[in-house]
């Protein structure tokens, strides 16, 4: 399907979801263009994780609207969906490794499954990934306990770029790396994605990430976007909340519920 080169990759409208009492996503407005890499900044619980949740139909949202190239994609069968989430490649906030699958079947594990792809091709597709990330082919042997932190979230990389996706998502892509680690991450990431041509959507608490990888940041807010603007504009925005997120300031407009249960679903991490 050709869409038109101004139709976003990803366009959100009035996106709704609520657990329980907790509204997480309140009428949340967001556009992707193609080949746009925007980061979304916000606290932990904001609903960061659970928009990204529901444009990969994980969760089902209230009420609103997702479109990926112009199709509407709540309301799709499960075939139709199957179709649409083949453009998606994604890194996981802890990597997300397969323990018991060496390095290159983990890298592969998408050619394998989703397209079918022989054993013999899809590992010669993971070396060359692995290679994209700084890895030499004999790390493809290795199983993932066998690997430091920062080199499973390169083979995380080289898994989320091994279709080729059109549409990356990275949820907190440098969380629990040193900071000279998370930088070398981050320069990966601006390569891979450039010499991809993809458009990406991150999450990230981390503001050097976001302040490298973003061409455009937007910042969730009880369950909207307040601000979005050019990444170089950040520290001019003229607005309370993000000023007092980016300075990490405790004094602010944002307050911060202290020992309240931030989080509405059990079990899951923002």
């Amino acid at each position: 399907m050709s869409t038109h080169p101004h139709t976003p990759k990803i366009k959100v409208r009035g996106l709704k979801k609520a657990f329980g009492r907790k509204v997480v996503l309140d009428g949340l407005d967001l556009d992707v263009m193609p080949g746009e890499s925007v980061v979304i900044i916000g606290g932990s619980g904001t609903g960061k994780s659970v928009l990204l949740k529901c444009i990969l139909g994980i969760i089902q949202p209230d009420a609103g609207s997702i479109e990926i190239d112009g199709e509407e994609v709540t309301r799709m069968s499960s075939r139709e969906r199957e179709r649409v989430m083949h453009k998606f490649g994604m890194l996981f906030q802890g990597g997300a490794l397969f323990d018991s699958l060496r390095v290159w079947e983990n890298v592969s594990f998408g050619l394998v499954q989703a397209q079918g792809m022989d054993r013999v091709q899809a590992k010669d597709i993971a070396i060359r990934k692995l290679a994209a990330v700084g890895l030499g082919p004999e790390v493809g042997e290795l199983l993932p306990a066998e690997l430091s932190g920062g080199m499973q979230k390169r083979v995380a990389l080289a898994r989320a770029i091994a279709t080729e996706p059109e549409i990356i998502f990275f949820d907190e892509p440098t969380t629990g790396l040193d900071p000279i680690m998370s930088d070398v991450i981050n320069d990966l990431i601006v390569d891979c994605v450039k010499q991809l041509g993809a458009t990406t959507l991150s999450i990230t608490h981390d503001l050097a990430s976001a302040r490298k990888i973003a061409h455009r940041i937007a910042m969730i807010y009880n369950g909207k976007i307040i601000w979005s603007g050019a990444v170089q504009k950040i520290d001019y925005t003229g607005n309370a909340y993000v000023d007092q997120f980016i300075h990490g300031r405790a004094e602010g407009p944002i307050k911060v519920e202290v020992g309240a249960l931030s989080d509405p679903m059990p079990g899951s991490r923002r």
